[in-house]
């Protein structure tokens, strides 16, 4: 059925709640002021991510580092701090924030699936998207007595069923998400992630996300809302980060690992420090137990360390492909 006047495309409420004028993402302090990433706000924790940042980029000989939905910048101040060798880009909805390293681009987004027109031709560069594609919006599908339908948002900012699928949209969950009783349809996360890689002229394209895969998909959607450090039911008004879990394999990436796998390849197991070293150096001893608490929180299997990265490498021949 088409959608009504009263009613909006669920995807295109998603979009206008976090990327709209009055956006989410445009609000004063950033999303840091309401919830705690790997790349901002757990210390310790987003060191850790730095430093794996930094060494994928040594490995394999890259000089330039681009975020994607960097926030306010947070994590490539990090990776300044440690790097004086990187060239460093932060993209994102708002103008350059105050304070950020003077040695840290910046180029503003228009949002969501969206990119920049400057950003292109992209060489010897590490692109990163941690926890981007989870914010691009998508259409959420569920089971009707009718066969699936995608989303729509009422007025008052409850949603329901509407429009059929789009042949491609059907297809995507026959492939990807069958016998879904709800389905975040993954076309415009696919789509987000082919158009970043087609910026890229030589170099990797990292993303980071909590998601699933065809053999763990969830049972019902994962749509919703965050909102003062909480989890919250969406709400469509700008005050609210509504996400939902990405399908990392439908992406069509060639390495795909989680996060407790990244660790165990760019990163050294911290030690425990000797009960003996509190005596000797109490100021060593707390700042060991700080990097192995840190360390225990970016691989606890059941949290961040489940989290996902894709890896590509792409060289020119492939832009051109």
């Amino acid at each position: 059925m088409p959608n009504s006047p009263t009613t909006r495309p669920l995807r295109q409420a998603w979009h206008e709640a976090l990327y709209g004028a009055d956006g989410f993402y445009r609000q004063p302090g950033g999303p840091a002021a309401h919830f705690s990433t790997s790349a901002q706000g757990l210390p310790g924790v987003d060191e850790l991510l730095a430093e794996c940042i930094i060494a994928i980029a040594e490995e394999h000989r890259l000089d330039h580092v681009v975020e994607i939905g960097c926030g306010r910048g947070e994590l490539l101040a990090l990776i300044a701090q440690r790097s004086q060798r990187l060239q460093l880009t932060g993209v994102d909805v708002v103008d350059r924030p105050a304070g950020l390293p003077a040695s840290v681009e910046w180029v503003r987004s228009p949002g969501g699936a969206s990119l920049p027109d400057e950003l292109t031709d992209l060489r010897s560069t590490l692109v990163l998207a941690h926890e981007w594609l989870d914010v691009v919006p998508c259409e959420i599908a569920v089971t009707t007595c009718d066969g699936l339908r995608v989303l729509e948002v009422a007025p008052d900012g409850g949603s329901r069923p509407g429009r059929e699928l789009s042949d491609r949209e059907r297809e995507w969950c026959e492939q990807h998400w069958p016998d879904a009783q709800a389905a975040e349809i993954g076309t415009t996360r696919d789509d987000a992630y082919c158009e970043l890689r087609s910026r890229i002229a030589d170099g990797l394209l990292i993303c980071v996300d909590y998601g699933h895969t065809i053999e763990d998909r969830p049972t019902d959607s994962t749509f919703t809302g965050y909102r003062a450090g909480a989890i919250c039911e969406p709400r469509f008004d700008g005050s609210t980060d509504l996400t939902a879990h990405v399908s990392m394999d439908s992406l069509g990436v060639p390495e795909l690992l989680q996060q407790k796998d990244i660790a165990a390849r760019y990163l050294v197991t911290p030690d425990r420090p000797d009960h003996e070293l509190a005596r000797i150096d109490p100021t060593k001893y707390l700042l060991m137990l700080r990097r192995r608490s840190a360390y225990a929180s970016f691989t606890e299997p059941a949290g961040l360390g489940a989290f996902y990265w894709s890896l590509e490498r792409v060289t020119s021949s492939d832009a051109t492909s």
